[in-house]
């Protein structure tokens, strides 16, 4: 089971953290992992970045999401993990 936080502070939301959850939800549903992944949401993770979305999947945060890099991102760090 794979528990994955996006940032939805302040700084996040304005760099798309709305969109990141969004990809991910389709992404999710689109590769039939329901089951496999908790998505929640989570105020400042405390590694904010100049660009991108910070997003925490299990103990490993992720910074710098954005979605032009958000396929990479996926494929390896949720789909590969599960």
């Amino acid at each position: 089971m794979l528990i994955i936080q996006v940032c939805v502070g302040s700084s996040c939301h304005l760099k798309g953290s709305q969109d990141i959850v969004e990809l991910l939800q389709a992404a999710i549903e689109e590769h039939h992992i329901e089951d496999d992944v908790v998505l929640t949401g989570s105020f400042c993770i405390g590694k904010c970045n100049r660009v991108g979305v910070t997003v925490q999947v299990n103990d490993d945060v992720h910074v710098g999401i954005t979605r032009e890099n958000f396929k990479e991102f996926f494929k390896t760090y949720i789909l590969d993990a599960i």
